[in-house]
């Protein structure tokens, strides 16, 4: 693709949206001028403020093209922030005929551009998750314009999932599309430890898995927790979940899902998406120590895949942070360790977004 400027980026903690531009102006200009494409996060603090927010830094910056969303929580450059009024962004030089920025896909439409028409390869995306069709959505996304996705859903205490793209939006997918000139590297970390065998389902309704191994689903599980000894067990039973497999990979990749629901009279158990027969489960737990393995191999791998890196897109989710590492701090700056401090720019959402599928506790990572 030839020469790009390196990516800059800014953070900025102050409950006035206004103050937090002007900080953020200053904090970018310093670092240098220009720029095609714009990415800005806020948490949702700022959820009344985020169309304001990106035209003042349009206006300031001359930056036409941005992208976001809101956030439980922010990560720009060495730092993660939750439960504060924080606002980040980051800009970039990529040619303007590799990029096309999209709003409103919130049908199994034609996206607005195909692979015939632009050679997509990669798609950053935001996607409200009062939608309730998301998930047929980023399958139909995918598969019409060609693209990888990367990216995750909205995440907001308020009544307001905004995101931005070119324009304040909402209620569907929106975010930008990269044409194959553009070099992006992508990584998953999950940092799940299984607790018994991977298990295949025989009969389920929506959610709900009525029997398992042909048998009762909560008899397997609790077979699964018997090997684990009374401490042991204290801690698995506060970070229970499930994983799904994902098929034909040859990575072992797997989606976690919340267990949320447990029949004792029946022994039926309820999970966090729909289910049908014939798929594989386990159950597992969320661990810092696998999650922090996890992460930094997956880092470090990617790294070596990617060669000259001149900014990074990290989507963590809402349950990682502070709630599985020490703190948002913490998990920022083992992948700013294996990356060697790059312009890192992302938030915590209610999901990740990596192909066409959407994971839980999971941390993706682009590398541009």
């Amino acid at each position: 693709m030839g020469q790009i400027d390196p990516f800059r980026v800014a953070l900025a903690l102050d409950e006035d949206p206004a103050a937090a531009v002007d900080s953020i102006v200053r904090e970018l200009a310093a670092k240098g001028q220009g720029g095609s494409i714009g990415f800005v996060y806020a948490t949702d603090r700022f959820q009344a403020d985020l169309g304001v927010i990106t035209d003042l830094l349009r206006e300031r910056t001359g930056v036409a093209n941005w992208i976001g969303t809101l956030g439980l929580g922010i990560i720009a450059g060495q730092q993660g922030i939750f439960n504060k009024p924080a606002l980040a962004a980051m800009i970039g030089t990529w040619p303007q005929s590799t990029i096309k920025i999209f709003q409103e896909v919130s049908s199994s439409m034609a996206p607005p551009f195909g692979q015939q028409d632009f050679g997509l390869t990669k798609a950053i995306v935001h996607v409200d998750p009062r939608n309730q069709t998301f998930d047929e959505l980023l399958q139909s996304l995918a598969t019409n314009s060609g693209a990888y996705l990367v990216g995750g859903l909205t995440a907001s205490r308020s009544r307001r999932f905004d995101q931005i793209a070119g324009r304040l939006t909402q209620g569907g997918i929106s975010g930008l599309f990269l044409g194959p000139e553009v070099d992006v590297t992508i990584g998953v970390a999950q940092g799940c430890v299984a607790i018994g065998p991977t298990r295949t389902i025989s009969e389920a309704q929506d959610n709900l898995i009525t029997k398992l191994d042909g048998g009762s689903p909560l008899k397997a599980l609790l077979e699964d927790l018997s090997a684990t000894d009374e401490e042991g067990l204290r801690r698995v039973l506060q970070s229970l979940h499930v994983a799904l497999p994902v098929a034909h990979s040859d990575t072992g990749d797997y989606t976690v899902r919340n267990l949320v629901a447990i029949d004792a009279e029946k022994g039926h158990i309820a999970i966090g998406e729909r289910i049908e027969p014939g798929r594989k489960i386990f159950f597992c737990q969320r661990d810092r120590a696998a999650a922090t393995k996890d992460l930094t191999v997956m880092v470090q791998k990617l790294k070596a895949r990617a060669g000259t890196i001149h900014g990074a897109l990290y989507v963590s989710c809402c349950g990682r942070g502070p709630s599985i590492f020490e703190s948002a701090d913490a998990e920022v700056s083992l992948v700013q360790e294996g990356l060697g401090d790059v312009p890192l720019i992302g938030f915590y959402a209610n999901g990740e977004i990596a192909g066409d599928r959407v994971y839980g506790y999971t941390g993706v990572l682009a590398l541009f």
